[in-house]
């Protein structure tokens, strides 16, 4: 009797742990897109370089620099595409 005991309630645990990692990301995913273009900019850009002023470049070059950094720092399309119509704007 005692191991169904421990059986289930183990059972439970892991069922309460996956639903609270799922529902972190999920709510750790909103933020995310909730953000401006400008917040992701500051955020993600600087992690390893300076970030340029958003005339150094033109609104071309930026589409070219978004998707090439979009693999490099590991963005996803939106967060890119925030992104890069807050620098396009800000030119």
């Amino acid at each position: 009797m005692k191991s169904k005991k421990y059986n289930i309630s183990g059972s439970l645990s892991v069922l309460v742990l996956i639903v609270l990692f799922f529902a972190g990301c999920t709510s750790s995913e909103n933020i995310t897109y909730s953000k401006s273009g400008a917040q992701l900019w500051g955020q993600n850009c600087v992690r390893c370089h300076n970030a340029p002023s958003p005339s150094a470049f033109s609104d071309r070059q930026w589409e070219t620099i978004g998707q090439h950094m979009r693999i490099r720092a590991n963005l996803t399309k939106k967060q890119t595409d925030k992104i890069v119509e807050f620098l396009k704007l800000a030119n």
